[in-house]
């Protein structure tokens, strides 16, 4: 894969992931605001969290390490290995991620919209960084080898 249409599809996967984590943020703050009942977010929010990681490790993964672009795949590596955990270390007994009957206790709330924001920070970075590496990368593609530049 060329490196143009590597950056232009990390642009439209961070983009969707960037989408996502606002419309986590916005469904932690109706849950905040009782706009939401527990039930309601979590089932929401639950549905979301398998595809976010297959994003980001697919990302991260297959396209940064197969085509050797160490700089990036290091960076991206810490964001992946965080949701993996996150996501393996739900208890058995909770329906998921976010679960209903634990989600006001001890501050989970709180911890959600934080983790959501520390998200929404990275995406919205690796945006603009990938969005500066396809520019680069379309600068400098020839797109003719039979025509030299001078």
């Amino acid at each position: 894969v060329n490196d143009v249409a590597l950056f232009v599809f990390s642009l439209f996967d961070t983009g969707a992931l960037l989408f996502l984590t606002v419309y986590v943020v916005i469904t932690l703050s109706d849950l905040e605001c009782d706009y939401l009942n527990a039930q309601q977010c979590c089932s929401k929010l639950n549905g979301w969290v398998l595809p976010e990681v297959i994003a980001q490790a697919v990302l991260t993964v297959l396209l940064f390490f197969v085509n050797f672009h160490w700089i990036l795949f290091g960076l991206n590596v810490p964001m992946v290995v965080w949701q993996v955990y996150k996501y393996l270390s739900v208890p058995d007994c909770n329906f998921g991620v976010y679960d209903p009957t634990e989600i006001h206790n001890r501050g989970n709330l709180k911890r959600h919209l934080r983790d959501s924001m520390i998200r929404l920070a990275f995406y919205l970075l690796f945006f603009f960084i990938y969005l500066y590496c396809m520019i680069i990368a379309l600068l400098t593609s020839n797109p003719d080898p039979r025509r030299e530049t001078y």
